[in-house]
């Protein structure tokens, strides 16, 4: 069985993971965290032998994109998010992922998958985007930083929050671009990068984890 729903597994992981276990059913949730990017798989199979320490990065598309135009271009954030919803990047409703909701559901599932934390969405601290405004931008830029929407997985912390980054460093990705950090005890830190939104993304993550399942049972 394979999902891209993260909003169960946000609430509900152990007991979701647990009901298929006891099923006997093998799930996996690889496109419920970063679209392409991979990360769960990756860290699961070819980082088998590693502890994860912690896991740092941009784990949200939309709002990715909002900050890189505003960034690029000096606009508003009110310009860029009109103009996103235009483009069918933002929803609607953007709220989601504007303030950092979407995000945070995608901490909560690397918490309890990689790192074996029992958490919750309850457990996340959570900012959105939505009050960062074109002075801060610029005033990040004259110091070579960048303002990004970082979620941090760790034992002693998980938090979804803007936050500066030094330009040029691995967090500078523009666009709808997903990356994230993955610190282990054996190979220190580990970056992945990839397409966070998008159906066909999403729809790659899932017939991963389909072809993964069939070749583990055939």
């Amino acid at each position: 069985m394979v999902t891209s729903n993260k909003g169960h597994l946000a609430l509900k992981f152990k007991e979701v993971v647990g009901a298929a276990e006891k099923a006997g059913v093998e799930f996996k949730y690889e496109a419920t965290v970063g679209g392409s990017m991979p990360i769960i798989n990756f860290t699961k199979d070819t980082l088998a032998s590693c502890g994860i320490k912690s896991i740092k990065g941009i784990l949200n598309g939309t709002t990715n994109y909002i900050l890189s135009r505003m960034t690029s271009e000096g606009s508003e954030y009110e310009v860029i998010l009109k103009e996103s919803q235009e483009l069918g990047i933002a929803e609607t409703d953007p709220t989601q992922d504007v303030e950092g909701i979407d995000a945070a559901c995608k901490t909560v599932i690397l918490a309890n998958s990689l790192l074996g934390i029992d958490a919750t969405y309850s457990d996340v601290k959570v900012e959105g985007i939505s009050k960062i405004n074109s002075q801060a931008i610029e005033l990040a830029k004259k110091d070579d930083y960048l303002i990004k929407l970082i979620a941090e997985v760790s034992p002693d912390n998980l938090q979804v929050s803007p936050r500066l980054v030094k330009r040029g460093s691995s967090y500078d990705v523009s666009g709808t671009l997903n990356m994230a950090t993955i610190k282990t005890d054996l190979a220190d830190e580990v970056s992945v990068i990839g397409l966070g939104a998008g159906s066909i993304e999403t729809a790659s993550a899932m017939l991963t984890d389909l072809i993964s399942i069939l070749k583990n049972k055939y």
